[in-house]
């Protein structure tokens, strides 16, 4: 059996989706040091630098982000503190230390008017205040000279946190018809996909058996589910689940509606499904389809 060499991993957005659930899919990789939002707040420039030099890790994991897509709109400041400067920030120190980082990303950063999977190669185009400030995270991790993971991920939920599939849950107990947008295309990411696959592709790095360093795997990987589906499709999928499993919601009808219907602060790309062909031909990883990793996130055994 192949022993991966230990490292000493600073995991930043301890208390999030990826976050937490990193905390967990990393053990075998090293010992895991997580830091919060408060104890590395990466809208404080001083505490980022004094936190990564105390730790001084061999790989940094940020899964902390501004998430809120409209208060964005109303954040600008904010958004691009903890979006745009502060993994760069992260991304110097490890320089200064060699060691990696490994940043998160969005289908966000594209405008979905393509039609068809978006590649690591395509030119980004962000709609909204979160799009272009995970962009502009995006290239100062890039521009930094530190060996760098950027995996771009869609529409990520989970058990934990505040996300789209805890909403709806919510919502069908609450209400006897809700309406969702019909006409925004994606594909839904289970957190702990994300989380595990991560492990998977550090672990090929690490290994005593890859040629090369972690600088020779420096790159975006589109990292999300297989298939495609809309907001209503994904509710549509979610309500036929509990149905099966007998939770019995309270709604009786889930109505499609435009986006046209339900305006927003931020606006959304119509299209953000994501190609894989990069990630499966440099690590062999397949990506499961977004209906078999919903059923695994919603199975009461897990």
């Amino acid at each position: 059996m192949t022993t991966v060499p230990q490292q000493r991993i600073l995991v930043i957005g301890k208390i999030g989706q990826i976050g937490w659930s990193l905390q967990r899919t990393l053990i075998p990789l090293g010992e895991i040091v997580a830091k919060d939002h408060i104890q590395l707040d990466l809208a404080n420039p001083d505490l980022i630098v004094k936190v990564v030099r105390e730790v001084r890790p061999t790989l940094i994991v940020n899964a902390g982000a501004y998430t809120a897509v409209d208060k964005a709109e109303s954040e600008q400041d904010l958004a691009m503190a903890i979006n745009g400067t502060g993994p760069g920030i992260l991304a110097e120190e490890a320089k200064k230390l060699g060691a990696g980082i490994v940043h998160y990303s969005t289908d966000y950063v594209f405008d979905g008017t393509k039609g068809s999977p978006y590649t690591e190669d395509d030119t980004p185009k962000p709609l909204n205040t979160y799009g272009k400030t995970k962009l502009a995270g995006d290239k100062a991790v890039q521009d930094s000279g530190a060996p760098y993971l950027i995996f771009r991920t869609s529409w990520v939920y989970g058990m934990r946190g505040q996300n789209f599939l805890r909403t709806i849950l919510h919502l069908f107990h609450e209400r006897e018809e809700i309406r969702i947008v019909d006409d925004q295309f994606g594909a839904p990411t289970w957190s702990r996909l994300i989380t595990e696959t991560t492990a998977q592709v550090l672990a090929q790095i690490f290994s005593p058996q890859t040629q090369g360093s972690f600088k020779d795997f420096s790159g975006i990987y589109n990292l999300s589910c297989a298939g495609k589906t809309s907001w209503y499709g994904f509710t549509a999928a979610i309500a036929e689940f509990v149905a099966r499993n007998h939770l019995a919601p309270k709604v009786s009808r889930i109505a499609p509606i435009p986006s046209s219907d339900y305006p927003t602060p931020a606006k959304r790309p119509a299209y953000g499904v994501l190609s894989h062909d990069k990630l499966q031909k440099t690590f062999g990883l397949v990506m499961p389809s977004w209906e078999n990793q919903m059923a695994l996130c919603l199975d009461p055994q897990q």
